[in-house]
């Protein structure tokens, strides 16, 4: 059996986009509501991590970070199997 720690946060710098979008279905709306993403002049590559995405926007890796970990727990992980 492997232990898993609940406390420790699912979204991390060095995550990239891509895999945050595969994580989570609500990462996608988080980066719009940032404006990131939407547009041709505020594209983001799938390949950048949060980080570098953070740095390249001038958005406080904190508040991204904190956003995304404040998504409640995708639907397919809360049910029952």
């Amino acid at each position: 059996m492997v232990a898993v720690s609940t406390d420790s946060p699912l979204f991390h710098p060095s995550m990239t986009v891509g895999e945050a979008f595969a994580l989570h279905p609500g990462a996608r709306a988080v980066f719009a509501n940032f404006h990131l993403g939407g547009c041709a002049h505020c594209a983001i590559s799938e390949f950048e991590t949060i980080e570098q995405v953070s740095e390249g926007y001038g958005i406080p890796l904190d508040m991204i970070l904190d956003a995304l970990n404040s998504l409640p727990a995708p639907e397919s992980a809360t049910k029952a199997s």
